[in-house]
């Protein structure tokens, strides 16, 4: 899956040349952060997914050392991070909605884009750490506690995310 950050450098040759004529500019652009949006949301999601492995490896040292008394707390990690994938995965297209029938400032939009960006290394960290979970060889019951205030950081973030879309803030 293409990053969102090289969608823009991948665009054909005709939507470069499209974007000059007049009125289809801003339209141009408007598709573009919608599938860029799509793009990032998939990212994102998928991202927090295959970082789940790192759970069930650290899931599968702990029940091999029988260090079971950690283990519910490891599902409700995993059960948070699938609730924070259905909210990315389940959020409104890009800048659609209402972004339709209003004209939005370009600055918003570019504010939006620029949280995203921050959004989305916040993401990868969160993922990470989540993924280093895994390597742990052995038995002892790490504090979970950091992981679970990161998915708690990135619940915020998102929610902010979406008070910019709706133009909340």
């Amino acid at each position: 899956m293409p990053e969102p950050k090289k969608h823009a450098e991948t665009r054909g040759v005709m939507e470069s040349v499209l974007q000059w004529i007049p009125g289809f500019r801003g339209y141009l652009k408007k598709e573009n952060r919608r599938e860029s949006d799509t793009l990032q949301r998939d990212w994102l999601s998928d991202r927090l997914q295959r970082s789940k492995r790192g759970l069930d490896d650290y899931a599968r040292v702990l029940a091999d050392a029988a260090a079971i008394e950690t283990l519910p707390e490891v599902d409700r990690l995993r059960g948070q991070l699938d609730k924070l994938m259905g909210r990315i995965r389940g959020a409104m297209q890009g800048y659609s909605g209402f972004f339709d029938l209003v004209d939005i400032d370009q600055s918003v939009l570019d504010r939006v884009y620029e949280y995203d960006v921050s959004l989305m290394e916040q993401m990868a960290r969160l993922a990470d750490d989540v993924d280093q979970l895994g390597s742990r060889q052995n038995d002892s019951t790490a504090d979970l506690g950091p992981i679970r205030d990161q998915i708690r950081s990135a619940e915020e973030a998102w929610d902010h995310r979406e008070d910019i879309l709706k133009g909340l803030e």
